[in-house]
């Protein structure tokens, strides 16, 4: 009998390795709940990821995590990838009684890797914070609270010009200067000494004139109106023509873009792509070669599928990739280009559990 029972905790030890190791080969950088091969403390709620390349080649991903959205024990969790394999996932912030949410990480130019979340109990209420570290994610500093009314980056990663500009997309939820009290607004926060200090610029809002229904959707998925939009993902054109791209909850049911020929400073009146956007986030990059690549949900209505599309000139793309097309919620992606030229993107996986994948460059359509 204590053979027969060395040998089953054998097995299932190697079973629990198992399970483990899987997370690196499917993509999952930890098993949810629901896999009975979860990791002690592993909470429910999984959602809204970012993700850096580290300046040796490791990846490090961070998301927030707790038994709901909104709930005051959300915290920032983070992971890093090297060789080969994921960390467990370890506490990169908390703010005591109130929840974190959406975690962007970025370098600026002086080679500081910053976070940066938001906290508070609804979008509606969240105030700005960050932290910093100069050994690659090892060790942060202390918490900063960001002054008031700025944000910092809403979800996605901002835009670092060559000259260290740093432009962010932020948004809000509900604009308290507006006539149409309410409204979603883009917002675009602009700092040219590393995030010392910001200067805002906005509202950019969605006019009802040019929300116009799409005719070919069935009734039941066409919104009675415009809510606006929020979580613009600012990229580089060519010079300093840049461009983002929003998620709406809006009539016409598609992501909405506007482009600024002053490097941020001013934007122009919005306009829609034709790719839907079903009130869900997405992200975008620039390629080194200039093409654009976005990553988002290809539904009028449902957070599946998930695809990513390839564009020469920022405003016709191709679909070229599905990430994810069961049903469920695979949802609020981020993407970046690594120094080897891979793409590589994270994306909550039904919320249980936080999703990381490499896409080789070959793989995406010139033409």
């Amino acid at each position: 009998m204590r053979g027969l029972r060395w040998a089953l905790a054998l097995l299932l030890c190697m079973g629990a390795i198992g399970a483990r190791a899987q997370s690196g080969s499917d993509g999952l950088i930890f098993q949810p709940l629901s896999s009975g091969h979860s990791l002690p403390g592993t909470q429910r709620y999984n959602h809204a990821s970012t993700l850096v390349e580290l300046k040796g080649g490791d990846l490090l991903v961070a998301w927030f995590n707790g038994l709901g959205e909104g709930d005051p024990n959300v915290v920032i969790r983070g992971a890093r990838f090297s060789k080969g394999k994921w960390s467990d996932p370890v506490e990169l912030a908390r703010v005591d009684n109130l929840a974190c949410w959406n975690p962007v990480l970025f370098h600026t130019k002086d080679g500081r890797l910053w976070l940066y979340y938001k906290y508070g109990t609804t979008p509606r209420t969240w105030f700005g914070a960050r932290k910093w570290s100069t050994d690659e994610g090892r060790t942060w500093s202390a918490e900063e609270k960001l002054p008031d009314g700025i944000l910092g980056p809403i979800k996605d990663k901002p835009l670092v010009m060559s000259d260290g500009t740093i432009v962010s997309g932020s948004s809000v939820e509900k604009e308290q200067d507006s006539p149409e009290f309410g409204r979603w607004a883009g917002w675009i926060e602009r700092s040219t000494d590393n995030g010392a200090t910001w200067t805002k610029f906005g509202p950019i809002t969605l006019s009802e004139s040019m929300d116009v229904p799409d005719a070919s959707a069935p009734p039941e998925v066409r919104p009675r109106k415009t809510i606006g939009i929020i979580q613009p993902a600012v990229v580089q054109l060519k010079g300093q023509h840049l461009r983002f791209y929003a998620r709406s909850q809006s009539k016409a049911r598609k992501i909405a873009v506007s482009d600024s020929f002053d490097a941020g400073k001013t934007w122009s009146e919005l306009h829609f792509i034709d790719l839907p956007n079903p009130n869900s986030g997405i992200d975008a990059v620039r390629l080194r070669d200039g093409r654009i690549v976005l990553v988002f949900n290809n539904s009028p209505n449902r957070r599946t599928p998930l695809n990513l599309a390839v564009s020469q000139d920022g405003e016709h793309f191709k679909i070229f990739k599905t990430l994810e097309d069961v049903p469920g919620q695979y949802s609020y992606p981020a993407i970046i280009q690594a120094n080897n030229g891979d793409l590589v993107t994270s994306y909550s996986w039904r919320t249980e559990t936080i999703k990381c994948v490499r896409i080789p460059l070959a793989e995406v359509p010139k033409n």
